[in-house]
């Protein structure tokens, strides 16, 4: 009898040490797993692009339609987020700052950008916005034309990007763009005694016929061509058009630099008049090849 319960206490002794042995093992297990996994490296993820069109809706602190299409999340250490968004004809964000700045990239279409007390200014593919932080500032597209931009914004350890305020109104939204001349694209003008530029009729004809260079300026540069239902490149390659057609070669001269001005290439005004060529016959279109080599040479 002694025997057989010194037995069954060497057994169970043996199993309980066992078990402690299988326990003790598993957490060594556990852990070696653990840290192996923190040690594997990090591998690159792709997104791939979607061929289906964002799904354009009306979206709070937005006036109009938009489509935003997420493409990275904010990953630690890097407090990075951004988007692609499409804004449709007339649609725009409303007035607001980033608490770390933005930055946006137009891929496509046309678009209208503003800060607080500034003016209105155009942008196109391929051009790169950068909005300090703290600036109160509103983007969107034009009245005619979709705009889609990446929009990449760094958030705060609480995890905001933006600080949304009131939405821009219909008159802000119309306010005139300002002009896109650049020193080296813009014809070349007398500058008044104020400092300021004169506008394109008072530059050329304003010192023989001021009468005629104030309705021309304020009705058709000051009203017409500051019209949304067309942009100013699109009123451009019209106007460039009617007077290859109409063989006005010293109107067409300034047209052509006021063409590039607004965002039309040599490449593509060169074409414009080869394809007007076949309508408004070859004379008219040497004649305007003649003109625009002139022009293009002295840019």
């Amino acid at each position: 009898m002694k025997l057989f319960a010194a037995t069954v206490i060497s057994l169970s002794l043996f199993a309980s040490a066992f078990a402690r042995t299988n326990r003790a093992g598993a957490a060594a297990r556990t852990g070696a797993a653990t840290n192996t996994s923190a040690r594997e490296p990090q591998t690159i993820s792709i997104t791939r692009s979607s061929s289906q069109p964002p799904q354009m809706i009306e979206v709070e602190n937005f006036t109009g339609s938009v489509g935003v299409e997420p493409l990275l999340q904010a990953n630690e250490p890097s407090r990075l987020a951004g988007a692609r968004v499409t804004f449709a004809p007339g649609a725009r964000t409303a007035w607001h700052t980033h608490p770390l700045g933005q930055t946006l990239i137009v891929t496509a279409g046309v678009g209208w950008v503003q800060q607080q007390g500034g003016e209105k200014q155009e942008i196109r593919p391929g051009d790169v916005v950068w909005t300090p932080p703290g600036v109160k500032h509103w983007h969107g597209a034009t009245a005619t034309e979709r705009l889609t931009q990446i929009a990449l914004t760094e958030q705060q350890p609480d995890g905001r990007r933006v600080v949304w305020m009131e939405k821009v109104s219909d008159a802000q939204y119309r306010a005139p763009v300002r002009s896109q001349v650049t020193a080296s694209a813009a014809p070349t003008r007398a500058v008044s005694d104020t400092g300021t530029q004169p506008r394109p009729s008072q530059g050329a004809i304003g010192d023989f016929s001021p009468k005629l260079a104030e309705i021309t300026d304020n009705v058709l540069y000051g009203d017409v061509w500051e019209r949304p239902q067309l942009s100013k490149r699109d009123r451009s390659l019209v106007t460039v058009a009617a007077l290859i057609a109409l063989n006005r070669p010293d109107q067409l001269r300034s047209h052509l630099a006021r063409a590039r001005v607004n965002g039309v290439t040599q490449e593509e005004l060169i074409e414009t008049i080869t394809h007007m060529a076949f309508y408004a016959g070859w004379p008219n279109a040497v004649s305007a090849i003649g003109v625009a080599r002139e022009v293009f040479e002295k840019k």
